[in-house]
C-alpha cells in the first residue's frame, strides 16, 4: 500500500487551472502575496519554491493578481483570507497543482514578477489563514493511467490536432500542426486540458478525474463537440494552443 504524502505549502487561489508541466506567469502586487513571494525567496536558488495553486469557486472573489494587468499603486492591505468567506474549504476547489517558481523578480514598486511551473496534483486537507497568507495542508495524488491509457491518448491527439487544423482554419492564423506533441498518456491528457479552449469548470473537472484514461475519454469527447461547433462557426477566432497557460485572475 502507497503512503500517502502530505505537506504544508503556502496557498495561491486563483480563477484559472493549473496543470502538472504547464507554465504559470504571475504577476502579484497584491500584499498577501507579496508576502508569500517574499517568503519564498527565503528558499535557496537550488531548492524548489513551492506553492499551490487551487481554483476559486464561483461566487467567490477573484484575486486581483495577474499577468498584462496595470500595476495598481493604491491595493488595499487586506488579510489572508480577504474575500473568501468564512469557509476556506468551500470557497477553492478541492484538487489544485503545486507550482515550482523557478523564477521570481522583484520590482521597484514591490510587485513581484513570476514565472512558475506545475508539478504535482494535491488534495486541500484544510486551509490556515493565521499568517500574513493563505497555507494549506495538502495530500499528493498519485496519477494512475487507468484502462486503455494508451489508445487512448493516441485517439485524443488525432483530435487535437484535428481541433488546431480547425481553428487554423477560422481565421488568417496559424496554429501548431502539432507534430512536436508529446505520446506519454498523463502528458497528453494534461496538455490538451490546458491548451484546449475551456472555461474554468470543465478544466477543474479534468484536473481531478481519477485517473488518466478517464481524462483522455472526456477530453476525446469535448475535442469531438467543440471540432463541431467550429464547424458550424467558420468566422470563429483563432486562439493560439501552443502558447504557455497564464493566470487570468
Amino acid at each position: 500500500m502507497t503512503a500517502v504524502t502530505t505537506a504544508r505549502l503556502p496557498l495561491f487561489p486563483l480563477n484559472a487551472v493549473l496543470f502538472p508541466g504547464l507554465v504559470l506567469p504571475l504577476n502579484v502586487f497584491e500584499e498577501r502575496y507579496r508576502a508569500m513571494m517574499r517568503e519564498l525567496l527565503k528558499t535557496p536558488e537550488e531548492e524548489p519554491r513551492r506553492f499551490a495553486v487551487v481554483a476559486i469557486r464561483d461566487g467567490h472573489e477573484v484575486a486581483p493578481t495577474a499577468p498584462g494587468l496595470p500595476d495598481q499603486t493604491s491595493v488595499p492591505e487586506r488579510g489572508p483570507a480577504a474575500g473568501f468567506g468564512d469557509d476556506l474549504l468551500a470557497a477553492f476547489h478541492s484538487t489544485g497543482c503545486v507550482a515550482d517558481a523557478a523564477t521570481i523578480r522583484e520590482r521597484e514598486d514591490g510587485s513581484f514578477e513570476v514565472l512558475a511551473t506545475g508539478t504535482t496534483r494535491v488534495r486541500l486537507l484544510s486551509v490556515d489563514a493565521s499568517g500574513p497568507f493563505l497555507t494549506a495542508e495538502l495530500e499528493e495524488l498519485q496519477e494512475v493511467q487507468g484502462e486503455g491509457a494508451g489508445a487512448l491518448a493516441e485517439g485524443v491527439l488525432r483530435a487535437f490536432r484535428a481541433y488546431q487544423r480547425q481553428l487554423a482554419g477560422a481565421s488568417e492564423r496559424s496554429l501548431s500542426t502539432g507534430a512536436d506533441l508529446p505520446d506519454e498518456p498523463s502528458v497528453v491528457s494534461y496538455l490538451v486540458a490546458a491548451a484546449a479552449v475551456l472555461d474554468t469548470p470543465t478544466k477543474q473537472r479534468l484536473l481531478q478525474a481519477p485517473d488518466t484514461a478517464t481524462r483522455l475519454a472526456e477530453e476525446l469527447k469535448l475535442l469531438r463537440k467543440e471540432a463541431a461547433v467550429i464547424r458550424n462557426l467558420p468566422s470563429l477566432p483563432a486562439v493560439e494552443l501552443t502558447r504557455a497557460p497564464t493566470s487570468p485572475n
